[in-house]
C-alpha cells in the first residue's frame, strides 16, 4: 500500500515544463515502482498458482501490471525525437507513438489498486456496486425533475435574453438551454444572479430582454431545494440502506 501510495504522489509530480533532472527523476521512479508491482504479481502468482486468476482484484492487478509492462517497453523502445516526444516509427516494434501515450495514460489505474488493498474501501465499492439499481431509480427521478423544471423555465423565462448572467449563452429560450442552464444552477454556480435577473418586472425592464416574472424567487428556491438537498440526501439514504 505505501508502494501505491507513493506511486500516486510521483505521478502528481509530473507537469509541462517540467526540469531534466524532475523528467529523470519521473522516469526511474516509474522503472522502479514498475518493477515493485511486478515482483509482487509473480510472488502471488507463484503462492497461489492457479488460484491467482480466481479473485478479482488478483485480475485487475494483472492487468495494471501487464499494461505498465507495455507502457516500459514501448518507452524503451520507441525513438525519441526532439523535445522528448516519441518518434513517428521504431526499428524495434512497428507502433504509432499514439500507443505509447494511451498506455501512459493507463498508469493511472494503479491508483485503484488501493481500493484492492484496503477492506473499508472495498466494503464502500461493493456498497455502491449493489446500490446501481436503486441508484438508477433515483436517478430517473431526477431526470424527470430536469424536464419539468426545465419545461416550466422555458414557459416563463424564454422572454428573458440579456442581465448580469443571462446571456446569448445562458438563457431559457428553448428546452435545450433550459436544460442545460438548470444543470448549471444545480452545481451552485450563480444561481441566485440568474433568479435575480429573472425577476426583474420593474419599470427599467425591457420587454423581449430582461422582463421576467415576479415568482421567480419560488421557482428557483424550490428547484435548488428538490435537487441540491432532498435529491442528494435520497442518494444517500439509498447508499446507507444497503
Amino acid at each position: 500500500m505505501t508502494c501505491i501510495v507513493l506511486n500516486m504522489l510521483q505521478m502528481a509530480l509530473d507537469h509541462d515544463g517540467a526540469s531534466p533532472g524532475v523528467l529523470m527523476f519521473l522516469k526511474i521512479s516509474n522503472y522502479f515502482f514498475t518493477a515493485i508491482f511486478f515482483i509482487e504479481a509473480l510472488m502471488k502468482m507463484y503462492v497461489y498458482r492457479s488460484h491467482y486468476f480466481k479473485t478479482a482484484w488478483n485480475k485487475f492487478d494483472f492487468f495494471v501490471v501487464g499494461s505498465s509492462l507495455i507502457d516500459l517497453a514501448l518507452e524503451l523502445a520507441l525513438p525519441k525525437a526532439e523535445g522528448g516526444q516519441e518518434a513517428s516509427s521504431s526499428s524495434i516494434l512497428s507502433v504509432g507513438p499514439q500507443l505509447a501515450r494511451v498506455m501512459r495514460v493507463m498508469r493511472v489505474t494503479r491508483v485503484l489498486r488501493l481500493a484492492g488493498k484496503a477492506e473499508n474501501l472495498q466494503i464502500l465499492l461493493k456498497t455502491i456496486v449493489m446500490s446501481v439499481d436503486s441508484l438508477f431509480n433515483v436517478f430517473i427521478l431526477l431526470m424527470l425533475i430536469f424536464f419539468i423544471m426545465a419545461v416550466l423555465g422555458n414557459t416563463m423565462f424564454n422572454m428573458v435574453t440579456e442581465g448580469d448572467v443571462i446571456s446569448g449563452y445562458k438563457n431559457f429560450t428553448n428546452f435545450h438551454q433550459s436544460f442545460s442552464l438548470l444543470f448549471s444552477i444545480s452545481t451552485g454556480e450563480d444561481w441566485n444572479r440568474i433568479m435575480y435577473d429573472c425577476m426583474d418586472v420593474g419599470l427599467g425592464c425591457i420587454p423581449g430582454k430582461t422582463c421576467g416574472s415576479p415568482i421567480a424567487p419560488v421557482f428557483f428556491l424550490s428547484f435548488i431545494m428538490i435537487v441540491s438537498n432532498i435529491m442528494l440526501n435520497l442518494f444517500i439514504l439509498v447508499i446507507i440502506q444497503q
